[in-house]
């Protein structure tokens, strides 16, 4: 196959007459945008039902008795707030015993509107990296739209004020983390040199006080190819390690220790190890792959093993290995956090969450679970590096989310926040059912309906299935006031691709294998439909960002099972979306549309190839933002383009100017994009009385 890169602008013009809505901010392109969203707008906010969706969605983003999700670190609580006086939010602060309470003190350090106001910019904040003993300095990281590109700032905790002549570093995808008071470790992404093909940090530097960042001292360097590089601090007790990392692709890595010699010495781990932690001197680990250590000791995905740090470090020996949890059908690793004492496991296990924790002793390692509720999703909220705090949260589809809190690593729990119901879940029932693939693979997923139902309603199907992550149950206010109260269904698919049963059930779906995620989305369609669930013409569809490509996929691959499809910050173009930054950083998922094996598989399944002018396409929105930059929002333009050119009239685009990938930012664009998304949705699989949509005249557009 020949490289885009060589061939001429014209002949790629050719191939692709919509190449032109590729440049991000470029006129034409912009105008083009523009009079969609124009059209867009009118349709959906238009329609009588919009302003009070919108102000649903809007009321309950940004409702005060929203659960205030903290960290707690040297006696305080920190968390991030937004409501509707403070649209960018503020970061604040209370003490530990306060935020216990209904009405927590809360101390504001940075009030994001104010600030945006007096700098003319709206400051999106992306976290801060706080200074190790004292925790009186962080570095603050801050997006000028939302992007993934932030800028960087030193902050005083004391006076709450950037510090004069502190370290700072304009907007970029670089990293920032302390290595003492003087001196930052600064993962590198500001000159083209610096960085990887995809974008992020190829060079890891040493920045001290009062220098210029550019004359920062290079300590390590990734190759062009790989994916970014990374380092930082971990404390482990009294013990500071310094640990620097090249990540090769989304699953490969390899990771160095750098000694106070200033050798940086690779740790003898697989190159696809997962969930690691530095805990009471050893070395935690799992594998994506069998992987026979040094010792001979045979480590399984799934499972999880540790090695003596400390004896490495002086003697070099990676050995011997000891098995800290075994491997269990179905039951895969979600995570680990630590607090001072202890260590915490997070688990699924079919899809349900568990917490498991673990301690370390001269007589080696012993586990036992933590006292949660059963039959949800449990995730670890935080763990106090440096103390006893441990939180965790609690929800499924039916029940709000609430705050399980800890002092004394897991011990004794408290309830201490709980979210108000945003809907009477009396009605309904949540249900796990299987669905048959295409190869015989069972595929689980949820359904949540009314007790009551007896015929098929509108329902929306909703999944991922890629990149390892797991799609787990979550309760959804405004899902239940905008969705299930209409007397819809709700259903979330667990297709391969995704994390839900660990690597093994990632790695199905993977590069060529990848139409078996779409297959398994399409059974789970079938499934529904074949219960009497709901009908093909009622079914909606909606996915994000790989998701996108789902239901891109899903649109042009299989459009007799649905009705209406959404599709979200997409990738669609996949003989194309290398050249589209940060697109390379994906090939370990995806494949290499350059080599003609991999472009063979791609552009057997690439939507926007695959849009034909014969096709019965239901009704589609497309949603993507100018300020997306990890997936370029070239993929949903030129895709809307070639539907609506193709004849299908029913397809929709808008574009939001700021908020990102993940639609940070204030509320009030993201409550009016998903009031848009449920508009459509009721109108689409609204049928008449003649069996057709409410979007059977909508305009084609240029």
């Amino acid at each position: 196959m020949t490289s885009a890169m060589t061939r001429t602008q014209s002949e790629l013009e050719a191939e692709d007459p919509f190449l032109w809505l590729e440049d991000r901010n470029g006129k034409e392109a912009l105008d083009w945008v523009h009079r969609q969203n124009a059209v867009t707008v009118g349709e959906l906010q238009g329609d009588p039902s919009y302003q009070a969706t919108f102000d649903t969605a809007l009321d309950l983003m940004t409702a005060e008795d929203n659960i205030a999700v903290g960290a707690a670190l040297a006696g305080h609580v920190y968390n991030f707030w937004q409501d509707k006086t403070n649209a960018l939010g503020l970061w604040r602060r209370a003490p530990v015993a306060s935020y216990k309470t209904d009405k927590p003190d809360w101390e504001t350090i940075i009030d994001f509107d104010q600030l945006s106001a007096k700098e003319g910019v709206k400051w999106v904040f992306g976290g801060a990296s706080r200074l190790y003993p004292d925790f009186d300095r962080c570095l603050l990281s801050m997006s000028p739209d939302g992007g993934d590109a932030s800028e960087m700032r030193e902050f005083d905790m004391a006076t709450k004020s950037f510090i004069e002549d502190g370290f700072r570093a304009p907007a970029s995808k670089s990293g920032f983390s302390w290595l003492d008071r003087d001196t930052v470790i600064v993962s590198a992404a500001f000159a083209e040199k610096d960085k990887t093909q995809s974008g992020y940090p190829r060079v890891i530097k040493l920045w001290r006080r009062g220098t210029k960042i550019e004359d920062a001292t290079p300590i390590f360097e990734g190759e062009k190819h790989h994916l970014a590089v990374g380092g930082g601090v971990e404390f482990d007790g009294d013990k500071r390690h310094v640990l620097l990392g090249k990540t090769i692709d989304f699953f490969t890595s390899h990771s160095f220790l750098r000694l106070a010699s200033g050798e940086n010495r690779r740790i003898p781990l697989p190159d696809d190890a997962t969930d690691t932690a530095i805990f009471k001197g050893q070395f935690v680990f799992g594998v994506r792959s069998a992987w026979t250590a040094p010792d001979g000791t045979r480590c399984l995905p799934d499972g999880l093993y540790s090695v003596d740090f400390e004896r490495w470090i002086e003697t070099g020996a990676f050995e011997p290995i000891e098995t800290l949890l075994k491997p269990e059908h179905r039951v895969s690793i979600a995570g680990l956090a630590r607090t001072q004492d202890r260590l915490f496991i997070n688990l699924m296990d079919n899809v349900r969450g568990k917490v498991v924790v673990c301690d370390r002793t001269d007589k080696g390692w012993s586990l036992k679970p933590v006292a949660l509720p059963d039959n949800g999703n449990v995730g670890i909220s935080h763990a106090e590096h440096f103390g006893a705090s441990v939180s965790f949260s609690f929800t499924d589809f039916l029940t709000p989310s609430s705050i399980v809190w800890s002092d004394d690593n897991g011990e004794t729990l408290a309830t201490v926040k709980s979210q108000p119901a945003r809907f009477d879940a009396a009605p309904y029932v949540s249900e796990q059912f299987e669905a048959r693939s295409k190869d015989g693979t069972m595929i689980p997923y949820f359904v949540v309906r009314r007790r009551d139902q007896t015929g098929p309603v509108p329902a929306l199907l909703y999944a991922y299935g890629g990149f390892e992550v797991p799609l787990l149950p979550g309760y959804g206010g405004i899902r239940g006031r905008l969705w299930l109260e209409k007397g819809n269904a709700y259903v979330q698919a667990n297709i391969r691709g995704g994390g839900e049963f660990g690597p093994a059930w990632h790695q199905a779906a993977l590069k060529g294998n990848r139409q078996k995620a779409f297959d398994d989305f399409a059974a789970v369609a079938e499934d529904v439909v074949r219960r009497g669930i709901t009908t093909a013409a009622q079914l909606g569809i909606q996915g994000g960002s790989n998701g996108g490509l789902l239901t891109g996929v899903s649109l042009t691959q299989r459009p007799d099972l649905f009705g209406a499809v959404i599709i979200d910050v997409p990738l669609l173009d996949m003989l194309r979306y290398t050249e589209l930054p940060p697109g390379a950083s994906w090939i370990a998922e995806y494949g290499d549309p350059l080599k003609p094996e991999e472009a063979a598989w791609l552009g057997a399944y690439s939507p926007y190839q695959h849009v034909a002018a014969n096709a019965a396409y239901p009704p589609v929105l497309l949603m993507t933002s100018t300020a997306d930059d990890r997936v370029h929002p070239g993929h949903a333009r030129k895709m809307a383009a070639r539907l609506q050119a193709t004849g299908h009239a029913s397809t929709l685009f808008f574009e939001e100017t700021e908020g990102g990938h993940g639609g940070r930012g204030d509320r009030r664009p993201q409550a009016a994009q998903t009031a848009m998304r449920y508009v459509f949705l009721q109108r689409a699989l609204s049928i008449g009385p003649k069996g057709g949509s409410r979007f059977s005249d909508n305009p084609v557009l240029d």
